[in-house]
């Protein structure tokens, strides 16, 4: 279904943790209102009256539910209009649409269920409502969502969807609410999202001459039949006898489980349509005479787990890797997507989050890319207050700097010796971040190598250690001594070069000229990476180190 009249309130909409109120002055509040609700009127009037989705649907709940926390946090007046407010049309619906809330979570879904008799489930379809009129089953009118009350005169553009029924199998007289969807194959909504099909439909619906063949891809899915039988289950049977296809979609349901059964099924199986959650309807209901442009108590929709969320910055740091490479980390107000709780997001690099001008006070959109991995999406709305970011220095950090921890080193040396432990490296068992910055802090770590000489005295009387951690921590560094001069190249950063035997000392590599190393198959700017590596006179010192604490190769 379209974006409905209902505003669904800040606690069911937003994936968020429970928001404080910004801590902002009365005018700053005033400006970031008036500037997200400018946007909102720009996404509804692109949407409603251009057949434009400029934003995710998702992201346009979360920003409205944003914007009612605002105002509710600085007690002010409403700023954004009807959502509607440029889709309403001239010609009245022979039935009003209702638009639907949205139910929060299980207890919400438990609660409405329960309170009821002969509940029924679809999926929520992903498309364009419209209101369909067969006169002696004949197809006489359609009316687009508009606000509910009153749409515009889709007839001509309807009729001219191949696979939109025009005649019904019995001639008679019919009111049919549906969904104008883009027909996909085997769409599996929690793979692949809403594949921007809504937006399609819209598309096709705003052109004056829509494409025969793109026409072709649009069908109907009637999730209602206001002026039909009263029971649900007669509905539903005298649907499938006019030629629509809803029963296979609806089904009844006693409990949550039930539902939650359903809502799993449809999210994660091919349907022929994207979808965005589904919606529950109770069999009985009032008189279609009745029925008004506000969300009824019959029915309510149930959203799947959203794939994005809108998410405040708070600040922005700057991650400096081992080989130098610089990363803005984006500090969040914490949100929930999957059960996780997000409060960091990497910008990727420095030209892509100066290209996108993020700033303290930003709203972005989220999501979970591959292994749950955050991903940062769109900036959705900038803070109208642009607080100053002050970056690193990208020519201060590169392969060959922070090989000990002067100010402002600190990260990448850390990032070296983290490396340094890991499994491709030395592999120092139970040796992680944490210890090493632990070490540092003490001041026990002025180089990358000083750990080779720490004893067990020194450690244990470092502020939570002790003599028993003491002991297995220089256990575990005492193994770096055994392992292999391959692994020591790895460990110590070597550029990526041609595998060598092990007989190959450190000595023997020092003393290769670029010609040399291009004469084993490395590539001319590989070649005078590796020859200033070597020559580099803090790698030369760390090989003399390694030569005097007698490890093999040096």
């Amino acid at each position: 279904m379209p974006r409905s009249l209902a505003l669904c309130l800040f606690a069911i909409c937003l994936p968020s943790l429970a928001a404080p109120c910004p801590d902002w002055a009365k005018s700053r509040a005033r400006n970031e209102i008036a500037s997200l609700s400018e946007r909102i009127a720009e996404w509804d009037d692109a949407y409603h009256r251009r057949g434009q989705s400029l934003i995710d649907d998702e992201l346009y709940d979360q920003a409205r539910a944003r914007l009612d926390h605002w105002q509710r946090c600085f007690a002010s007046p409403a700023a954004a209009r009807n959502p509607l407010a440029s889709s309403h049309g001239t010609l009245a619906h022979p039935i009003a649409q209702t638009g639907l809330d949205k139910l929060a979570d299980k207890d919400a879904v438990e609660r409405w269920i329960g309170n009821r008799r002969q509940v029924w489930i679809q999926p929520k379809v992903d498309g364009v409502a419209v209101t369909l009129r067969y006169r002696n089953g004949r197809l006489v009118q359609a009316v687009s969502r508009g606000d509910g009350a009153t749409g515009q005169d889709w007839t001509s553009r309807v009729q001219a969807l191949p696979n939109v029924p025009t005649q019904l199998a019995e001639p008679r007289d019919a009111i049919i609410q549906g969904e104008l969807y883009w027909a996909l194959d085997a769409h599996v909504q929690a793979s692949a999202g809403g594949v921007g099909a809504r937006a399609r439909v819209a598309g096709v619906l705003a052109s004056e001459r829509p494409d025969r063949t793109i026409a072709e891809r649009i069908r109907l899915f009637a999730w209602d039949w206001p002026d039909g039988p009263d029971d649900i289950e007669s509905r539903i049977a005298g649907l499938a006898r006019l030629g629509f296809d809803t029963r296979p979609f609806t089904q009844p349901v006693a409990t949550f489980a039930e539902a939650a059964h359903w809502r799993d099924l449809w999210f994660r199986s091919p349907l022929p349509f994207a979808t965005d959650g589904v919606v529950l309807r109770q069999s009985q209901r009032p008189p279609a005479s009745r029925w008004a442009a506000t969300p009824p108590h019959w029915a309510a929709a149930w959203k799947h787990p959203p794939r994005q969320a809108l998410a405040s910055v708070r600040a922005i740091k700057f991650s400096i890797g081992r080989t130098g490479r610089i990363t803005p980390i984006l500090e969040l107000d914490p949100v929930r997507l999957d059960d996780r709780t997000i409060s960091r997001v990497s910008a990727g690099s420095l030209r892509r989050w100066r290209a996108a001008d993020i700033r303290p006070g930003d709203q972005v959109a989220v999501a979970l890319a591959g292994n749950a991995i955050p991903r940062l999406g769109e900036v959705v709305l900038r803070a109208t207050t642009r607080a100053p970011v002050t970056a690193p220095d990208p020519q201060a950090y590169h392969r060959l700097s922070c090989w000990r921890p002067t100010p402002g080193c600190e990260q990448q040396f850390l990032a070296r010796l983290e490396w340094l432990a890991a499994d491709q490296a030395l592999a120092l068992p139970g040796v992680g971040p944490g210890t090493w910055r632990q070490l540092l802090e003490a001041g026990l770590l002025p180089d990358l190598l000083a750990w080779l000489s720490l004893d067990e005295a020194r450690l244990a009387a470092l502020p939570g250690f002790g003599a028993t951690r003491a002991k297995n921590l220089l256990a575990s560094l005492r193994t770096a001594r055994t392992r292999p001069f391959a692994r020591w190249m790895v460990a110590l950063g070597l550029p990526p070069s041609v595998k060598l035997t092990e007989q190959e000392t450190w000595s023997v590599r020092t003393e290769r000229s670029a010609a040399d190393w291009q004469a084993l198959g490395m590539s001319a700017s590989r070649a005078r990476e590796l020859v200033a590596f070597f020559d580099h006179p803090d790698v030369a010192r760390l090989g003399q180190r390694l030569h005097t604490e007698a490890i093999a190769g040096f």
